[in-house]
């Protein structure tokens, strides 16, 4: 292995994202997950009884099939009053249908998803995912610049159905609202 193969500390470097090499293009130029794709490792926080613990996209998707949906924030209006109650009605139907785990993702640290899961009663039904800072977001192409509205980087609104890792429906939001990413669309997605 030559020197110029290795990193500054003598290790080998692992895969390079395309942020990382391209920098400054913006998100909507980087390659957005598509329907077929594996989903790249990600390492979330959830809150449980004995505080904030780290989870893998490995425990999370590996051999399973998981409803996962991306909101720009907990607590706001759109999320907390027509996305994630959807999810939260139909908990037992998407269930039904063969899905192991649904979870919600947002751009949010692992305080205030613990907080948003006890408010929505959702504990227990839904897995809360804290991507605090837009990792997986951005490693999918979904992150959303908000900063204009006061809320920095965020995640772009969407659902998806995940089979043991691979992304086999995907549904985001172009306008506001829920239509194309909400439970009654990944129900008819089943």
């Amino acid at each position: 292995m030559s020197q110029a193969s290795l990193d500054r500390c003598g290790k080998q470097p692992g895969p390079i994202s395309q942020k990382q090499l391209l920098p400054n293009l913006p998100s909507e130029e980087i390659m957005t997950i598509s329907v077929g794709d594996k989903l790249p490792e990600a390492t979330f926080k959830v809150m449980t009884a004995d505080g904030a613990k780290p989870v893998t996209g490995a425990e999370i998707f590996a051999g399973k099939k998981v409803v996962l949906f991306g909101v720009p924030g907990a607590f706001t209006p759109t999320c907390s009053n027509n996305h994630l109650p959807g999810y939260l009605e139909n908990h037992d139907a998407i269930l039904a249908r063969g899905v192991d785990t649904i979870a919600v993702v947002s751009v949010n640290d692992v305080h205030v998803m613990g907080a948003w899961a006890r408010f929505t009663g959702g504990e227990g039904k839904i897995l809360y995912l804290a991507d605090g800072s837009a990792d997986f977001a951005k490693s999918v192409g979904l992150d959303n610049d908000l900063s204009a509205n006061g809320m920095g980087l965020r995640s772009k609104r969407f659902s998806m159905i995940v089979d043991d890792g691979k992304v086999v429906a995907l549904n985001i939001e172009t306008k506001p609202g829920v239509d194309e990413s909400g439970a009654a669309k990944i129900l008819e997605q089943l």
